[in-house]
């Protein structure tokens, strides 16, 4: 689940890092009313879940409440990249003089928590990433152990932080990984970490991303899921404890567990196809669960043929292929399904689906291709 900029840094303010105090608006005369209780210069921010806001015209500097009114009222409404403004954050405007980049996430490689920082901040960081990657410190963190003091002092001189600036660093660093630690982050970030003109460290932007595995340890969080910046199909399947990713194939894919549905989408790729999703069913899948699937696969009108791949080990094939019918008979499936059983009562699971329109595979390669071929067979007339 990912947060908003004002939700990330009212988290990171409550493990004491500084940032500024501003408020969010959902109108026009909102932002004026807040301009005018900071005073002075404004920024207006559009609060959306994706990068480029500022490029996209969703970041302006306002000189007073007016000003604020007009600007919040041509940011709210823009789309930038799919995503409508609904809301904008009014922050005090800020005077900067370096831009600092720091965060943490995961490194599954290395099975440790990662930070990163650079003395290269600001919007443009994915290309420093790309063309600089020196210029981004890394440091692992035993999860066992936490941050230690002296590696924030390591990262601060690693990126040439002026040396009266450490303690301060140390304290946002300490808090930095905090907030990502309790919260079950996968990425807690602040970008940028600006230096001001008195010399003071503050976070001007904040961007965190919490674990869906982890989300019932946090029912404080759940609260600040924004559903409407989500896929619909996406939150249809969290309903079901099903794991759903929207994908910009046409192949169509329902398998029971997350190794077997990756494969399954790069053997899909590999002779041809393009796989319209990544959708794990989970083990013992009822009928209830299997037709919720077919609902939020055959919802995506890209989709031509829809690939089914059960291995069954806890789960028997025989159980999925009766939860199949059962769900063809509350759900209408006018495309082509092609199914694959292996593991236990594979042959039984397959021998309840003759009769039926459905395709059968021996072979998860076999498979692929006839559901490749059964989607372009659909197209013609």
């Amino acid at each position: 689940m990912n947060l908003h900029e004002y939700q990330s840094k009212q988290i990171f303010a409550e493990y004491g890092v500084p940032v500024p105090q501003g408020e969010v608006a959902t109108t026009p005369a909102q932002a004026r009313q807040i301009a005018e209780k900071l005073g002075g210069k404004v920024v207006i921010k559009a609060q959306v879940l994706t990068g480029g806001r500022g490029k996209a015209g969703g970041v302006k500097v306002a000189n007073n409440p007016a000003e604020a009114e007009a600007l919040a009222g041509q940011i709210l409404g823009l789309d930038i990249k799919g995503h409508l403004v609904k809301k904008v954050l009014v922050d005090p405007a800020a005077d900067i003089a370096t831009e600092i980049y720091v965060s943490f996430t995961n490194d599954r490689g290395a099975r440790k928590p990662l930070m990163m920082a650079s003395a290269a901040g600001g919007m443009d960081i994915e290309e420093v990433a790309r063309t600089d990657p020196e210029k981004i410190i890394k440091i692992y963190v035993d999860p066992h152990l936490g941050l230690h003091d002296y590696q924030a002092r390591e990262m601060a001189a690693a990126i040439e932080l002026p040396q009266e600036l450490w303690p301060a660093f140390n304290q946002i660093a300490q808090g930095l990984w905090h907030a990502y630690w309790d919260k079950d982050a996968t990425l807690a970030e602040i970008n940028p970490l600006i230096i001001t003109g008195d010399g003071r460290l503050v976070g001007l932007d904040g961007k965190m991303s919490i674990d869906d595995n982890a989300m019932y340890r946090h029912p404080e969080l759940e609260a600040l899921r924004d559903k409407d910046e989500e896929v619909a199909e996406e939150n249809e399947a969290r309903k079901f404890g099903l794991s759903y990713i929207k994908l910009d194939g046409n192949i169509g894919c329902m398998v029971n567990g997350a190794g077997l549905a990756m494969t399954t989408m790069d053997i899909i790729k590999l002779f041809g196809g393009e796989p319209a999703n990544f959708l794990d069913i989970g083990g013992g899948a009822g009928a209830d669960k299997v037709a919720a699937a077919f609902r939020i696969i055959l919802s995506d009108p890209n989709v031509e043929a829809i690939l089914i791949n059960i291995f069954g080990g806890i789960t028997r094939c025989d159980e999925v292929a009766r939860g199949i019918l059962d769900a063809m008979e509350q759900v209408k499936v006018t495309i082509p399904l092609v199914v694959r059983f292996g593991g236990t009562n594979a042959d039984e699971g397959r021998a309840l689906l003759e009769g039926t329109k459905l395709i059968t595979a021996q072979t998860l390669s076999d498979a692929a291709q006839k559901a490749i071929q059964a989607a372009k067979d659909a197209k013609q007339p």
